[in-house]
């Protein structure tokens, strides 16, 4: 499987400008529930911009999420394959049009040429869950342990295993203990479907709660499932530095989706706009992380269609330099 193109995971930003409103422990799994024609919807604008892989809106959908809101477990689980089945159903709409040519009016036709699309299940990581901003930090503190983590995530993967995505993503992993504990679930289940794993940094040295990169990096390179390893929701300025300590241990492919650079409150739930960068500075990174080693670039929190329509622009002026 080819892991080379053009990503996007920035479901919540474009669902609040399309009016929906997050403010909710399920985040964008809301909107599963609520108004699942919203995330088609984004899911289509980022294809029409250029992406080629799209990830599903599951990243903060659990099991033990939805139970705290009165939702059953088989009406959870039917949710989490939703989340996919809306990805698969916008890539559907998208590719029935360009067969039609009804992409004539985007970019003068060049999407028409474009790598297959995949579907990504998302991960997201038990601080997530937890909707308290531990999922910045990485401190779960003492009592929670790999097995604990295993036993949270479970039933989650096994579903999303078998929901018809194409790959399945642990994202914005930020500690070595939950690195490993996915690690471990992937060869105790037996999953079948490739997955990736991406960790978030906040120094460009560690991840988020001070493991070594490098070590969570060898924690994925180890794992036969894992297909590709990198780095999300990050600050552009770190990820040139994070590429070149993740090839040092593993010759899988680099994927990186940085977010814009701004600063999430974890007390107010919201983003600090004013350390953020414009897209255009944004894109001009794009080429060092290539230089660096990153097969796969797009775009994470607070990136929209227009930051993905440039990189895709700048990926295609790369591959027809040679």
């Amino acid at each position: 499987m080819y892991l080379h193109g053009e990503i996007y995971r920035s479901v919540p930003t474009e669902l609040e400008r399309h009016g929906a409103d997050l403010n909710d422990p399920l985040w964008s799994a809301k909107c599963l529930i609520s108004s699942p024609h919203l995330i088609r919807r984004v899911h289509l604008d980022y294809l029409e911009a250029g992406a080629n892989i799209i990830i599903s809106a599951s990243y903060q959908a659990t099991l033990q999420g939805f139970e705290a809101k009165g939702i059953s477990k088989e009406e959870g689980e039917a949710l989490l394959k939703r989340s996919v089945e809306i990805a698969c159903e916008a890539r559907n709409i998208y590719n029935d049009r360009a067969a039609k040519g009804s992409w004539d009016d985007f970019d003068n036709g060049s999407n028409l040429n474009r790598k297959p699309i995949l579907v990504v299940a998302s991960v997201g990581s038990y601080g997530a869950y937890l909707a308290d901003g531990s999922e910045y930090s990485g401190i779960y503190g003492d009592a929670i342990m790999v097995k604990t983590l295993k036993d949270f995530h479970r039933r989650r993967i096994q579903v999303l295993a078998n929901s018809g995505a194409d790959l399945i993503a642990f994202e914005t992993t930020p500690n070595k203990m939950e690195a490993q504990a996915y690690a471990e679930l992937l060869e105790e289940e037996d999953i079948n479907i490739p997955a990736w794993f991406s960790f978030s940094s906040k120094d460009g040295t560690n991840v988020v709660s001070g493991d070594s990169m490098v070590e969570c990096a060898s924690i994925a390179d180890s794992c036969k499932q894992v297909v590709g390893i990198g780095i999300n929701c990050t600050p552009p300025r770190y990820i040139q530095g994070l590429i070149q300590s993740i090839r040092k241990v593993t010759s899988k492919p680099v994927l990186v989706y940085p977010n814009s650079g701004e600063t999430y409150d974890s007390e107010r739930k919201e983003w600090v706009a004013t350390t953020g960068v414009a897209e255009e500075d944004f894109v001009s990174y794009v080429d060092k992380w290539c230089d660096a080693g990153a097969s796969l670039v797009g775009g994470c929190c607070r990136t929209t269609p227009n930051t993905i329509r440039a990189i895709s622009k700048l990926l295609s002026s790369r591959a027809h330099k040679g």
